[in-house]
């Protein structure tokens, strides 16, 4: 059965994530991913000799999302994110066969699927400022500031959110071990 390249990417960008936070054995992995996605070990070792293509090409890649990241520092973004951002320069400049924009929608798609809206607009800013600077015009580097500071927002609230409830949930167990307490 033949695999949709959405289906295909996603492995890929899998692949991508796992190798960038745990570096796993390549086996146990392939299949782990046989398994919980029902794709077979020729698919699976196809989306590994992808990724493998991506990681040679890693310094080339991080360099040109790091070149119009200038108001998110490259080393802050996200790995889901940056994992993302990988996979489609990789498709923007060194795979002929897929059309630029298409490596773009496809990369807002990943985003929204495996991170947040938020994501997906600084994905979709990055990456069109990269392809209007591969074509050689520069994009709008307002635009991306812009929702670079979006970004860093949303990143402070869902931070601040998570100490309140880390607060809030120490404060019930103090409430709980007082009220167990003998008078």
């Amino acid at each position: 059965m033949s695999l949709s390249q959405q289906k295909f990417r996603e492995i890929v960008f899998q692949i991508l994530y796992s190798q960038d936070i745990a570096k796993p054995d390549i086996d146990l992995m392939s299949r782990l991913m046989m398994g919980e996605l029902s794709v077979s070990k020729k698919n699976v070792r196809l989306a590994q000799e992808r990724a493998d293509t991506i990681c040679k090409e890693l310094s080339f890649i991080d360099e040109k999302i790091a070149s119009v990241s200038t108001s998110y520092d490259f080393d802050r973004i996200q790995t889901v994110t940056k994992n993302i951002l990988r996979l489609a320069v990789f498709e923007i400049f060194f795979d002929p066969e897929i059309p630029p924009k298409v490596a773009i929608a496809e990369a807002i798609r990943l985003s929204r699927k495996f991170n947040t809206p938020e994501s997906a607009a600084f994905v979709n800013a990055l990456l069109d400022h990269l392809y209007q600077k591969k074509l050689g015009s520069q994009g709008d580097p307002e635009k991306l500031e812009k929702i670079a500071k979006q970004l860093q927002q949303t990143e402070k609230e869902a931070f601040d959110t998570t100490l309140v409830r880390h607060a809030q949930n120490a404060q019930e167990e103090m409430n709980q071990d007082d009220n167990l307490r003998p008078d």
